[in-house]
């Protein structure tokens, strides 16, 4: 029996307004089961490749297949296995009460899951008869996440899910999105919530002017190319030359002031181990020990430049 298909599988995507080409050339996979994050600045591309992955905006070149299907010409089949979580939230129903309004997009289902229990999920159990004009910006987010899930999507587009949530709400969407992703459900995730990339995705994914520029696991992501860092505070003047003789090769260490240490290199569970057992052979306690790494913020920020872009 052969492998299911791909959840996401874009080939040397081109879409082109005018003379600028919004994505030029992207490819990427999205593998069943798995959370992937589309990270770039504004204007990368990031907005448009989703939306011709959810059949709104028709490809200029490549190959875009959702769930193996053409997100076009199966627009049809597909709808009723994709979840769509829009940037601008719920869209032109804002008379209907949230109730309404989950029970609306319920009845296009054909195994939906029960509003009242997906709207107590979302945390909007108790505004469930309020007009969707008059809920919070993050109360609407949260609403516009319930109309996506509750058709019971094998795959769900999240473009920018927390925006505008207070920490609890961010936190609770985090576990719904995990929620998923244990029961099978392929994510993709936009969001310049560089943390919640972090928390939340299989893959990573950074775009900038329409093309790829760095994808992997966030770990990889993190660890490719940047040193760690490991402090600590002990007695002046230690042996760093006999240190390094037991540190692995292209680690290094200092004194930048006396008694404070510094050791970079690939920081491992290794490393540490070797560090603290030299310091305890050298009767050395070795104190405000803490390990530094970059985040995936940084990768960001390295990939795509740290000056503001319109």
């Amino acid at each position: 029996m052969s492998a299911p298909s791909p959840a996401v599988e874009i080939v040397d995507l081109v879409k082109a307004y005018g003379a600028r080409r919004a994505v030029d050339g992207l490819s990427l996979t999205l593998p069943r089961g798995q959370v992937l994050a589309l990270l770039g600045p504004n204007g990368a591309g990031k907005t448009t490749t989703i939306e011709i992955c959810e059949g709104f905006r028709r490809a200029d070149s490549g190959t875009v297949r959702v769930l193996g299907l053409d997100p076009v010409a199966d627009a049809a089949t597909l709808r009723a296995r994709v979840g769509v979580m829009l940037q601008d939230g719920v869209g032109g129903y804002t008379g209907a009460t949230a109730a309404e309004l989950l029970r609306l997009f319920a009845s296009y289902a054909a195994t939906p899951q029960d509003p009242q229990e997906l709207l107590t999920t979302v945390g909007l159990g108790d505004v469930a008869g309020t007009a969707v004009k008059r809920l919070s910006g993050g109360q609407q987010q949260r609403l516009s996440l319930a109309l996506a899930l509750v058709g019971r999507p094998e795959l769900v587009f999240l473009d920018e899910p927390t925006a505008g949530m207070d920490p609890q709400s961010r936190r609770a969407t985090w576990e719904l999105v995990r929620a998923l992703r244990a029961d099978g459900v392929s994510v993709v995730l936009t969001t310049h919530f560089l943390d919640e990339a972090e928390q939340l995705a299989d893959t990573v994914v950074v775009v900038d002017a329409g093309r790829v520029v760095a994808q992997g696991t966030p770990a990889e992501l993190t660890r490719a190319g940047a040193e760690g860092q490991i402090r600590f505070r002990a007695v002046p003047d230690l042996r760093l030359d006999l240190l390094l003789d037991e540190l692995p090769a292209g680690s290094h260490a200092s004194e930048p002031e006396p008694g404070r240490y510094l050791v970079t290199g690939d920081v491992t569970p290794q490393l540490l181990a070797t560090l603290t057992a030299w310091c305890a052979s050298q009767q050395v306690l070795a104190e405000e020990l803490s390990v530094e790494r970059r985040t995936l913020e940084d990768v960001f920020l390295d990939l795509t430049g740290r000056e503001l872009r319109t």
